[in-house]
């Protein structure tokens, strides 16, 4: 059972893990939001408490211009609090080094100004709709910060509605404590870089296994740094733990990706948290309690349904270079067998050099060519055991023609790394999502699903209960009692995203210097 105090009422969320639904391997990496539960790179989206803003769904982020304002008179009091808020900005990531922020001493239209700034920031993030990349697909509601700020004013409650701002979930606050965490560890110096060298195991021996102890101590509250160099099981179990962290092999051998892992600098870990605590401020604060979330980072899915995660499997997501976008939408109809018709884009780059290479390529992989000779020709595969989507596709709307499909290729779901597609999803166990999708259908109970897709003939099946779907990318996560959790940033999303923070939070606190 889970508790937050935030707001005037205590609203309470359990959430019930069934292991044979969430393998082992998949329980290291579901970041927490309304819970301190995780699972392999999957957030469970629980709002912790009844956002009090009037945020609403647009498609311009919340730099367009806030509702007509009168003036205001602060009291010292309330002029205090304020100043006090914006010291503490660092807390939520707002800005990239704590150390190098100034006290506040604003007063009057200066502190409101800032205010307001400081509200739209952490409830909608940093970012305008210009610093997005083409791929960030989920955007924040419009949310203007002046009727809530203009009545705490006037109701002298600052404090509930400056409590109200942040994201509602549990899983931003645990970044937030993981912050200052490792803030605290930044300011002590960090952690020793471990040196290069053979893989390191239970009976290995020398200065790399002393400096390894040290580094997983750092992190790690159960092992203690005794000084030895002397890699004993108590060390290895240590290994094990920081693996699962870092969504590796739990194998409890140090190689190469765990060393690259561990090495990794502390201010790095501390802009992926911040990236992380942005990409929160983008969800919008009440979300459908039946729904699919696909974490693209660690290659993940999780389907939930009244709030509670029933049913997980590995995805694979798209490499870099062909990245799966962010982005929140609705599955409205899966297609049984469905034909794939082949992007321009990966028809020139790859099937037609094929075709040139091997004449007769296409024909035996089951294409098709469409059209003429010259522009307007394209190519679709058609319906069989060796197309590309496999024998399920689930359909949802979106500006990147992505969707979450079946594979006649299973080898990638046994790596650990599986950034391979061109964007779209492959699911480890298409045909069970699809089941559970149509059960509430009495039309397609039993294996009627399994029946229609033996007949090898292409039908669209409309869902009778549609299903939001959401495609994240989390690479921190975690309660904040502890380590947190991270992945690896494929697609270099954090370190840009970080940058655009301090850039824009640098801007802001020279305008505030200035007043």
């Amino acid at each position: 059972m889970l508790t937050s105090n935030r707001g005037p009422k205590q609203v309470k969320h359990k959430c019930l893990y069934q292991s044979f639904l969430f393998p082992a391997c998949l329980l290291s990496a579901i970041p927490a939001f309304a819970q301190g539960n995780t699972t392999e790179g999957q957030v469970t989206l629980q709002s912790n408490t009844t956002a009090t803003g009037n945020g609403q769904t647009a498609t311009a982020h919340n730099a367009a211009q806030p509702s007509r304002r009168e003036s205001l008179n602060l009291t010292e009091k309330q002029t205090a609090f304020l100043n006090h808020l914006l010291d503490r900005a660092g807390d939520d990531g707002l800005i990239g080094e704590k150390k190098d922020a100034g006290a506040h001493h604003l007063s009057g239209d200066s502190l409101i100004a800032a205010s307001l700034d400081y509200a739209r920031a952490i409830h909608s993030g940093r970012l305008s709709s210009n610093d997005f990349d083409k791929n960030w697909g989920m955007k924040p509601d419009f949310y203007d910060p002046w009727p809530d700020f203009k009545n705490a004013i006037n109701n002298n409650s600052l404090g509930e509605w400056a409590a109200n701002l942040a994201p509602p979930y549990s899983g931003y606050a645990g970044l937030k404590n993981g912050l200052i965490y490792y803030r605290l560890i930044a300011e002590k110096g960090g952690w020793p870089i471990i040196p290069v060298g053979a893989d390191l195991t239970v009976g290995s021996e020398g200065v790399r296994v002393k400096t390894l102890r040290k580094r997983l101590a750092i992190e790690d509250k159960e092992l203690e740094d005794t000084g030895s160099s002397h890699f004993d099981a108590s060390l290895k179990a240590a290994v094990r733990r920081a693996q699962q962290r870092y969504g590796l092999n739990p194998s409890g051998v140090v190689s190469g990706q765990t060393v690259e892992a561990l090495n990794q600098s502390v201010k790095f870990r501390i802009h992926q948290i911040m990236a992380n605590m942005e990409r929160w401020r983008w969800l919008p604060r009440n979300l459908p309690e039946n729904r699919i979330q696909v974490n693209v980072a660690a290659a993940v899915l999780t389907l939930f349904e009244k709030n509670q995660p029933v049913m997980s499997m590995k995805s694979v997501t798209g490499r870099p270079g062909n990245e799966t976008p962010m982005l929140r939408s609705t599955i409205y109809s899966l297609v049984i067998n469905p034909p794939w018709n082949v992007p321009d884009s990966i028809a020139k780059k790859e099937l037609w050099p094929k075709e040139k290479a091997h004449p007769g390529y296409l024909q035996s992989a089951g294409f098709k060519i469409i059209g003429e000779n010259g522009q307007g020709q394209r190519l679709q595969q058609k319906p069989g055991p060796r197309n590309s989507l496999g024998q399920l596709k689930f359909d949802f709307a979106n500006n990147y023609s992505v969707y979450l499909h079946d594979t006649p290729g299973r080898g990638a779901f046994s790596r650990f790394s599986r950034l391979e597609s061109h964007g779209c999803i492959r699911l480890e166990h298409p045909v069970a999502l699809g089941e559970r999708l149509l059960s509430a259908d009495p039309a397609w109970t039993g294996d009627r699903l399994r029946s229609e897709i033996d007949k090898n003939e292409t039908e669209r099946v409309r869902l009778k209960q549609p299903v939001a779907v959401f495609l994240f990318y989390w690479t921190a996560f975690g309660n904040g009692e502890n380590a947190l959790s991270f992945r690896n940033d494929p697609y270099k999303w954090d370190e840009l995203l970080a940058q655009k923070i301090e850039t824009i939070a640098q801007s802001v606190q020279g305008q505030s210097n200035n007043n």
